[in-house]
């Protein structure tokens, strides 16, 4: 029992919450905007048990859809499903219990948020499958990562305006980022058995368009808050998440593997500096 447990834990990626962070920052800030402050612990507690279970029934599905190709990329040859020490059935059923606790966390909200918590799901369970006829497939992936924004407006005001639509869109752009310096970690292997994905896409682009998506992602942001939030808080804000994304150009302009893995892992630090702004500005506001 201890084995598989060890199993399952690898499955969800538990030892590696940078994962679930890229989730949870953008989640949280989206509650602190709706609710023009501190939403409250309860809706803080939902969001983020929320976004750790479903990040990890996410990793369930997602292994599972593409366990054929693992095996030919070496950085993940060695997933369970994918070197078949966890079924297929063990990992959709394991998958399904995460999803399930995580619904029973949205029942405690509200009727909009459950309604839009169905669209979350089947967002979540396409993106493994875009792979193969996207070209771009981090944009569908870059939805699925930024739908508890929308979540979080239906949670506390019971409706999802514009603004929350406008968040998302910034935030599919820091998505963008990070996976297509995720992408470029497998570049060679996802060229050799036919995957579709940003980095192969945009060749000789992908550096460019990176540090672009970051400015922009950055930029909405700074947009959003100025007017609700101490300008010289989303001033420290933005120029904390710059720093990193220049630091990251230090790490991914040589394509390298190891820098590419780096700059990927290392930046639920941006989505931190972004939220750590949001909850200062409207704590002093």
């Amino acid at each position: 029992m201890r084995d598989r447990a060890r199993l399952y834990l690898d499955l969800v990626r538990w030892d590696r919450p940078a994962g679930w962070l890229l989730l949870l920052w953008p989640s949280l800030s989206a509650l602190w905007i709706a609710a023009d402050g501190f939403p409250g612990w309860d809706l803080v507690a939902v969001f983020t048990l929320g976004t750790i279970l479903m990040r990890s029934a996410g990793c369930c599905v997602n292994d599972v859809a593409d366990r054929e190709f693992d095996r030919h990329v070496k950085r993940t040859a060695q997933r369970p499903v994918t070197s078949g020490r966890v079924s297929v059935r063990e990992a959709l059923v394991l998958g399904a219990v995460l999803a399930l606790l995580a619904f029973l966390l949205v029942l405690t909200t509200n009727a909009a948020t459950i309604a839009w918590s169905f669209a979350a799901l089947a967002i979540a369970i396409a993106y493994p499958y875009a792979k193969r006829f996207v070209s771009m497939p981090q944009a569908v992936l870059g939805v699925a990562f930024s739908f508890g924004i929308p979540m979080a407006f239906a949670a506390v005001r019971g409706e999802v305006p514009l603004l929350a639509w406008g968040l998302l869109l910034g935030n599919l752009f820091w998505v963008l980022a990070y996976d297509t310096e995720y992408a470029m970690v497998d570049r060679d292997d996802d060229l050799r058995i036919g995957i579709k994905t940003s980095a192969i896409t945009l060749g000789k682009a992908d550096v460019p368009v990176v540090m672009a998506c970051y400015a922009v992602a950055i930029g909405a942001w700074a947009v959003v808050m100025t007017g609700r939030i101490p300008a010289w808080v989303v001033g420290l804000a933005v120029a904390g998440a710059a720093a990193q994304a220049l630091w990251h150009f230090t790490l991914i302009r040589g394509r390298t593997r190891e820098g590419c893995f780096r700059a990927f892992r290392l930046n639920h630090w941006v989505g931190f500096a972004l939220f750590a702004g949001t909850a200062v500005g409207y704590a002093i506001a």
